[in-house]
């Protein structure tokens, strides 16, 4: 910052000299066109003032010298004469109030010089101050204070501006940390059960030379446990790979994709005792990740499958703004609504049934959240009057559009 402000100082006090040497000049200029008349008026204007015949006679003589100057021509005229006279004394007069002029004007542009370093010194210390104030508050940052703001009091301006949005910085970055450690634990907890559960089966139910009923029982449960782990496994790595960038985008067919996505999910609609219906009879084109959106329409409808009651409908339509999903189910409260897209936020703890062999890690609104955003899509979820979730993505215009 000390260069910052040395640099600051060198300009505004090379500004204000120059200014002051600008105003010194004109102050000269105007000055010198004017003084001689005014001079000469007022030695005209002096009573008693007569022609001497000496004047332009004689040069100018020390004290006790006995040369003479060579005698000039004295004009006819003695009205001539006396304009001469006065004319001379007019420049010599002005000459020398000029250089006195210029004398006062080059002390008093130094000592000006001089003023003006320190206040500019000064004020750019003060301008300064509170960039200097950020950088110390940046300096202390640190994972373990986050919270911390700079808060910084002033009327306002650019740099209570840049103080104020360095804040909001801090608390998208504060969040996004809290995300990302509660993701982490999360996940380190979903892991860890589903390790004790296949641990704890090998040590109990293969202890003691089991029957081999109770064999084949638990080696269906650890396989199911490994199942379970497989796609959690597989879900957190669709997630990270969902949070980048998309590396290639093409043209696909979204209304084809909610199809064929319907047909994989009659058999488990069946097993459930739901209806699945399907309204993509507006052709949909995406510039995206075919993959990546084959597993946004998948995951919207296989939990619309899995939280809801027996007898219950699932609805996949595609129109040219974009996918909607919506199912019954129990009533989902408001508030909760917004918390359905963090990673790992299971329905049941919010009142959800589902069945307990679905092996749902509550990462799949997650991905489709983490998808949408990668396509630059919105994600909305609205919870149903009479129970269950009605879940909108919308593309952007630009890509999305409904013709081949």
């Amino acid at each position: 910052m000390n260069s910052e402000r040395a640099r600051l100082t060198a300009l505004y006090t090379g500004l204000l000299v120059l200014a002051g040497t600008l105003l010194t000049g004109l102050v000269y200029v105007l000055l010198r066109q004017s003084l001689d008349a005014r001079i000469g008026n007022a030695v005209r204007a002096v009573p008693g003032t007569a022609y001497n015949p000496d004047w332009g006679r004689t040069g100018d003589r020390t004290e006790g010298s006995t040369d003479v100057a060579p005698a000039q021509p004295l004009p006819t005229n003695p009205s001539d004469t006396a304009e001469m006279a006065v004319a001379k004394v007019s420049d010599v007069a002005g000459e020398a109030a000029l250089n006195r002029l210029l004398a006062v004007s080059g002390v008093s542009l130094a000592v000006f010089a001089l003023v003006s370093a320190a206040l500019a010194w000064w004020m750019a210390g003060r301008v300064l101050r509170p960039v200097g104030v950020i950088t110390a508050r940046a300096r202390q940052l640190s994972g373990a204070n986050l919270h911390e703001r700079l808060a910084l009091k002033s009327r306002g301006g650019e740099l209570k501006e840049l103080a104020d949005t360095f804040d909001q910085m801090l608390d998208r970055i504060e969040h996004l940390v809290a995300a990302r450690q509660r993701f982490a634990a999360n996940a380190a907890h979903e892991l860890r059960t589903s390790l004790a559960v296949q641990r704890a089966a090998a040590e109990i139910g293969l202890a003691d030379d089991p029957p081999p009923e109770k064999v084949a029982r638990m080696r269906r449960k650890l396989i199911e446990n490994a199942d379970g782990s497989e796609r959690l496994i597989e879900a957190l790595l669709l997630l990270a790979v969902s949070d980048r960038q998309l590396q290639r985008r093409e043209k696909v067919a979204l209304h084809d994709i909610a199809d064929r996505c319907a047909d994989d999910l009659r058999d488990e609609a069946a097993r459930r005792s739901l209806t699945l219906h399907v309204d993509a009879a507006e052709p949909l084109y995406v510039e995206g990740d075919p993959v990546l959106l084959q597993h946004t329409v998948h995951n919207l409808a296989s939990n619309g499958l899995r939280y809801n009651h027996p007898g219950g409908t699932v609805r996949v339509r595609v129109d040219t703004y974009g996918l909607e999903v919506a199912n019954t189910g129990p009533v989902v409260p408001f508030g909760d609504v917004p918390l359905l897209f963090e990673p790992f936020r299971r329905a049941e703890e919010r009142g959800h049934r589902r069945d307990p062999s679905d092996g749902g890690a509550g990462l799949g609104l997650s991905i489709v959240a983490s998808i949408a955003r990668a396509h630059n899509a919105t994600t909305h979820a609205t919870a149903n009057p009479e129970g269950g979730l009605t879940i909108r993505v919308r593309f952007p215009p630009a890509a999305a559009h409904g013709g081949p």
